[in-house]
């Protein structure tokens, strides 16, 4: 399948699966966002659209959120003057990495985005949780296991129904909260366990009592570093999360040197909860402005 040549555009389609994650895996990245299974799950949200500049994909995003935006475009062909064009079109390019922005982005206004921030830790940090500064993790776990069993299993297709009754009570007990976009949320979920297998995601989950409190889904980014995509908790269960942030990454990512937790999107409990588990790094993204 071609794409359309700039100006013109098509929206993303699951047929686009194999030219763009072919291009990505030729221009690899950190950022979570340049991804395939990122943008395809993303795509209704985002508007996502389309196009070819200079023989580089572009990624043009019309989220009804904020203004639109071209990702980083994947390629390496005349970027000074794809750029341009980009930036002719569209405000910005937003989740920008910072090799991008500091080598293309002097005639324009670049600003770090501190929101978009993804947390990059150590596989062997998350999975030993060994030291004074986990030891909350720790405890919470012990009080999590204390008197009570888990199983887990990979994600296979009979275990969905019980994904989708977890990710319902998941979003009942997040509904109210300010600035929580619930349908987003469910929408984007659903198209990831829907077709994990074809979007290279990898799922976990975990039983208690025989019923799905919790469930995982992470690929491969680059060849040493995961991004773990979805992670839904029963909120019933003190200690669970961390029990799965720490099993999924042991059971599933240990032979990845990092794990990319994504960004904390500016919400202050989710940056507490992530900084909480010492990153060893950040992706730090920027956005290039024109005019």
């Amino acid at each position: 399948m071609s794409l359309p040549q700039f100006p013109e555009f098509k929206i993303i389609e699951f047929e686009d699966r194999n030219l763009l994650a072919a291009a990505i895996a030729r221009h690899p990245s950190e950022v979570c966002e340049l991804h395939f299974a990122n943008i395809f799950t993303w795509r209704n949200f985002e508007h996502s659209k389309l196009t070819v500049i200079n023989g580089n994909i572009c990624v043009l995003c019309e989220s009804p959120t904020e203004p639109a935006y071209f990702l980083q475009p994947i390629g390496e062909n005349d970027l000074e003057g794809t750029l341009l064009a980009c930036l002719s079109f569209a405000p910005r390019l937003s989740r920008v990495e910072e090799a991008f922005a500091t080598r293309y982005g002097g005639p324009y206004r670049c600003a770090l985005d501190r929101d978009n921030f993804d947390y990059v830790y150590l596989s062997e940090d998350l999975i030993g949780l060994k030291g004074k500064k986990y030891d909350g993790k720790r405890n919470r776990i012990r009080k999590f296991e204390n008197g009570r069993t888990y199983e887990y299993a990979r994600l296979t297709r009979d275990r969905l129904p019980g994904c989708h009754e977890l990710l319902a009570r998941w979003l009942e007990v997040k509904a109210g909260r300010d600035g929580f976009l619930g349908n987003v949320w469910r929408m984007v979920i659903e198209e990831g366990l829907a077709h994990s297998d074809e979007l290279g995601f990898r799922g976990g989950i975990f039983e208690v009592g025989g019923r799905v409190a919790g469930f995982s889904l992470g690929a491969r980014l680059i060849p040493e570093m995961a991004v773990i995509s979805v992670e839904i908790v029963d909120p019933c269960y003190d200690g669970l999360s961390q029990l799965v942030n720490r099993e999924f990454v042991r059971r599933e990512w240990s032979d990845c040197r990092f794990i990319n937790r994504e960004q904390d999107n500016g919400i202050p409990g989710l940056r507490r909860a992530k900084t909480s588990y010492h990153p060893h790094h950040f992706v730090k993204k920027y956005n290039i402005w024109g005019g």
